[in-house]
């Protein structure tokens, strides 16, 4: 296979590109509902680069930052870093074009954007180091993400009231929840390297219990903001579908049968945020 060929796949391996199906629909969510209407193709654009590079350059850090840790997860052993796919120069130079990108989609936007887009910068940073420290990680990561919603709501109205934190809210603690799930693929293998998780802190049922009480909260902050916009009947149906789906990935797994887990964390969670856009931009198109 030629360079020009495998390295645009190695750089979307890098940042598991498919994986963009968790958080951005929840931008797209929050552009739709910050108008009540479809956004402009402008902002639409520009968010979504926004969202691209911000996503690519996240990912690029904490692969740069756990390469070492990468190396000895069997799980993980075959990653573009530790594998040597990629040299650390290469992810570096990605990592600085995808800030670049970031950078001008967030200067054409809203004016007040220009002054926040440092914030998840900050978030990208810290998070690698948190699993190190603490099992509150989980829900730094969920507050990143949770930034999606609010930041394309800023991004068009300059505006955030209190439905647009509700909104980053449910995100913030579905993905904490399904973060849970997560850890426990490397529930002995970050024991051993002494890294801290829900479920190496507090074992596979408290990883359980965790995710369960998260996922909870997602459907009553998504109910809240359905409230406090005043949304019409599709929006409740979205909620409802979500409620559904996540009771469905609850029933994939249990503590003592984690056979399912691949599918209880990729594809349920992907339908999750696919199937709640599309019901608010059935919505918005109304």
């Amino acid at each position: 296979m030629s360079t020009a060929v495998a390295l645009p796949r190695r750089f979307a391996a890098l940042v598991k590109i498919e994986h963009t199906v968790f958080a951005l629909p929840f931008a797209y969510i929050g552009a739709l509902l910050c108008v009540r209407s479809i956004p402009s193709a402008h902002d639409l654009v520009w968010i979504t680069l926004a969202m691209v590079g911000a996503r690519s350059l996240a990912m690029g850090l904490n692969r740069i930052v756990d390469a070492e840790i990468d190396a000895r997860n069997p799980r993980t052993a075959t990653r573009e870093l530790p594998s040597g796919l990629l040299s650390r120069a290469q992810v570096v130079v990605f990592c600085a074009l995808a800030f670049g990108v970031y950078l001008l989609a967030c200067f054409q936007l809203n004016p007040v954007v220009r002054w926040l887009w440092p914030i998840p910068l900050v978030g990208f940073a810290v998070y690698p180091y948190l699993k190190r420290l603490t099992w509150l990680s989980h829900l730094w990561l969920g507050a990143v993400d949770g930034l999606a919603p609010v930041g394309a709501w800023v991004a068009i109205t300059g505006r955030l009231p209190w439905e647009a934190w509700a909104l980053g809210g449910a995100v913030a603690v579905w993905i904490a929840g399904f973060d849970l799930f997560y850890s426990l693929f490397d529930r002995a293998v970050d024991a051993e390297q002494g890294l801290h998780s829900v479920a190496v802190r507090f074992g596979v049922g408290g990883a359980f219990w965790g995710a369960r009480l998260l996922h909870l909260a997602t459907v009553v902050l998504l109910a809240a903001v359905g409230l406090g916009l005043h949304l019409g009947w599709l929006y409740w149906l979205g909620v409802a579908a979500v409620a559904l789906l996540l009771a469905y990935e609850h029933s994939l797994v249990r503590p003592d049968d984690l056979r399912r887990l691949d599918a209880a964390f990729f594809t349920v969670n992907g339908v999750i945020s696919v199937v709640f856009f599309a019901f608010v931009l059935a919505e918005a198109a109304l």
